[in-house]
Formats: structure tokens, C-alpha cells, sequence
């Protein structure tokens, strides 16, 4: 979108927030981990001002896009209080859950936005690992030894089959699902809702994930 720069690098500015939310809610920093919900609540402005500068006219795509740039973000803050409320109680479990659903509707709010530095959602990596042989991707077995939050990963089914990441949060609901932040790729982190028996944990010595890494 044309004429919205400036708004897009405060957008931007989030997903530095919201990997240094990662590390210290990780690292079980609950001082630092309580300031945070008001420091994301000042976007609030931000993303509203981006969603009807961007997408201003009446006509029924812009219209649409408000509509669903408008849901995310009223996701994200219903998440934001999660993390809110569960801080204020030291729920760890909770607070991941929050956490990872933040992450998920601002991921899906840069798709949707036109905010991501890249776009291909046509290329699949499954008919490329055919030929490789699974067990030349090193990792745990899902099923004996499922990977928990803060583990490394490699995703190991699907259409995203071979990318790494880390597990940012692990669904309560009886779904068997589980949010895994990929690792960066040109900038930007996306955030993947995919069953716990594709995730393979990393096994070997292995980087940490970037987020602790911030200086």
C-alpha cells in the first residue's frame, strides 16, 4: 500500500516488541514480561490509522480488508489481556498460550496488510524432502518424545516440511496442535499453527533461537 511508510515502520516496530516479549517471557522475566501489554496497547492508534489509510476506498476489496485487518487486531489485543491476566498470576502455560496467539494475528495481520518483505504461498518443500529421506533431518520422534515450548524444531509433515523454528506455545484444547515461530527469513518470523506430531525436535548441538541473541 502507497502513502502509509511512516505507519509502517511503527507497525514494524511490534515485531521487535514482540521477539523481546519472546526472550523474557522464555527466560520467565515477569518484571519485564508486566510492561509490556501497556507498551503494545499505545499501537492501538497506529493500527487503526494503517488499516483505514491503507485501504481507504469503498470498494468491496478495501472494505473487506478493513473488516479483516480490524478482526486480527481485536484478536491480538483479547491475547494481549490473556498475557495480561496470566502474568499477574505467574501462569506460565497461560501466558505461552497468550503469547502465541498474539503472534498469530499480527503474523496474519502483515499477510494480510501487504506488511510482509516477501509472499509465496505456492511453494511447498514436501516433493523436494521426498527425495532427501527424513533421517537425514535430525530429530526426536514425535510421538515418543514430542517436543514442549522452547524446544527447536524442524517441521517434519507438511507444506512447510524442513523449516526450523521454535515452539512458542502448546494448545490446552484437546486439538493436539501446537505454534511454532519459524526462523527468520529476510526479516520477519512467520508463525505456524500445525499438529505437535509435526514437530521434530532438534537434536546435536544447536544456535539458540535468534530472540536471544537481542543485545
Amino acid at each position: 500500500p502507497k502513502g502509509v511508510g511512516g505507519l509502517t515502520k511503527k507497525i514494524r516496530k511490534v515485531v521487535d516488541i514482540m521477539d523481546q516479549l519472546q526472550r523474557d517471557l522464555m527466560q520467565e522475566r515477569w518484571d519485564l514480561v508486566e510492561k509490556y501489554p501497556d507498551q503494545l496497547r499505545s499501537f492501538v492508534p497506529v493500527f487503526t490509522t494503517y488499516t483505514d489509510s491503507a485501504f481507504p476506498t469503498d470498494a468491496p476489496v478495501d472494505y473487506g480488508l478493513r473488516v479483516a485487518l480490524r478482526y486480527e487486531v481485536g484478536r491480538f489485543f483479547a491475547a494481549v489481556v490473556r498475557l495480561k491476566q496470566a502474568t499477574s498470576r505467574r501462569a506460565l502455560d497461560e501466558a505461552y498460550i497468550a503469547y502465541s496467539d498474539m503472534a498469530l494475528h499480527f503474523d496474519r495481520y502483515l499477510h494480510i496488510g501487504g506488511l510482509y518483505t516477501y509472499y509465496d504461498a505456492t511453494i511447498t518443500n514436501e516433493d523436494y524432502y521426498k527425495g532427501v529421506g527424513l533421517d537425514s533431518l535430525v530429530y526426536a520422534d514425535p510421538e515418543k518424545d514430542p517436543a514442549l515450548v522452547r524446544d527447536l524444531i524442524v517441521l517434519v509433515k507438511g507444506p512447510d516440511m524442513g523449516k526450523t523454528g521454535i515452539v512458542i506455545g502448546i494448545y490446552s484444547d484437546g486439538s493436539g496442535n501446537c505454534v511454532v515461530k519459524l526462523d527468520r527469513f529476510m526479516g520477519l518470523r512467520e508463525i505456524r499453527v500445525v499438529p505437535r506430531s509435526w514437530t521434530g525436535k532438534r537434536l546435536g548441538e544447536q544456535d539458540p533461537d535468534d530472540v536471544f541473541l537481542i543485545s
